[in-house]
């Protein structure tokens, strides 16, 4: 999903299906891996209010495992997006 929303490539079908993918093992992702899956939703202008949902609950549990470059691209992502979690 990076590549995509860095080179500005329309993949709306992969967007949705990740959207479904990541909600459902939304517990099985890392600090960063939140950070970069919402970064790219909101790079790329796709909304996915699920997606942002699901990561800001598991981001509020962990917070603490968060470095400060997760921090910041959440906090990006969440802004860009229009997000309020």
């Amino acid at each position: 999903v990076w590549a995509f929303a860095t080179a500005v490539v329309a993949a709306e079908t992969l967007f949705e299906a990740i959207v479904g993918a990541a909600v459902n093992r939304i517990g099985d992702f890392k600090p960063q891996e939140m950070a970069s899956t919402v970064w790219a939703f909101a790079g790329a202008g796709v909304a996915a209010e699920a997606l942002f949902e699901a990561i800001a609950g598991a981001a509020v549990k962990r917070v603490d495992d968060f470095n400060p470059q997760n921090l910041a691209n959440t906090a990006w992502a969440f802004a860009t997006a229009g997000v309020a979690a």
